[in-house]
This record gives structure tokens, sequence and C-alpha cells, in this order.
């Protein structure tokens, strides 16, 4: 396989999969917005099931670093959103945050300083043009 010509496997490559998911929640724990990367969750149906986990395990807390079935998942919120961005367990929490806080002054500057539930509905291409120009392909 192409693979096994690089033999960097063990080495912190910024791997193509450093960002698994971007997903923004509303304060009830309802998708908004979500972009995943590989394929750690196939269906519409896991991955809601794993943002509502998510939501969950984080929406009371004021920690932004949470590490969930072998993830780890950095989040925010603001007013009645939820940001997350998530990684693998190998992943560099730092790395994660700087996507994590380039996505909040990315959508604050497309928002008009109001990242909440309303303005991000009405600006969702925005939104989503931000996501994908932020984390290219993970």
């Amino acid at each position: 396989s192409a693979h096994s010509a690089f033999p960097w496997g063990q080495l912190q490559e910024p791997s193509l999969y450093t960002v698994k998911a971007v997903f923004i929640l509303d304060n009830d724990g309802h998708r908004l917005l979500a972009k995943y990367y590989d394929d750690t969750f196939p269906s519409i149906k896991e991955q809601k099931a794993f943002e509502k986990n998510v939501f969950n395990k984080t929406n009371r807390t004021d920690s932004e670093i949470a590490f969930f079935g072998g993830m780890t998942i950095v989040y925010k919120s603001s007013i009645d959103l939820f940001l997350y961005v998530v990684g693998s367990s190998q992943e560099n929490e730092l790395m994660l945050m700087s996507v994590l806080t380039c996505l909040f002054d990315s959508l604050n500057h497309v928002l008009r300083r109001n990242i909440e539930k309303r303005s991000l509905v009405e600006n969702m291409d925005g939104a989503f043009l931000v996501v994908d120009e932020i984390v290219d392909g993970g």
C-alpha cells in the first residue's frame, strides 16, 4: 500500500484529520450546523446521537475541554449557542483550541458581533463558508 512508503505512522504529523468534526448546537442541544471530516460517525443519526451526548456532558460546565469516547473536544458557548471542535484523543488541545478561537472570531466577524442563534440561522451560508475556510478537509 502507499501507506508503507511513509514510515511516519508513529510521529505526530498533523494529519489530514486533525479535526474530526465542527458543530454548533443551540442551547437545547439541537444541531444548527455540523461538518464531519472522517467516518467515525457515518450516519446523520449517529452524528446527532454523538452531538446530544457531548452537549449533555458539556452544557453545564465551565471548562473548555472534554474527553469523550477517545476524542478531545473543545468548546465555547455564546449567548444561546455552543460551538464544538472535535479531534482525536492524540490531538493537541492547543491546536484544537486555536481552530475554535479562529471559528469564533470569524463567526463574530460574519455575524457582526452577534453570535447567537437567530443571526447564525440568517447567515448560514456565511457560517458554512467560515467553517470550510478554517477546516480545509479536516
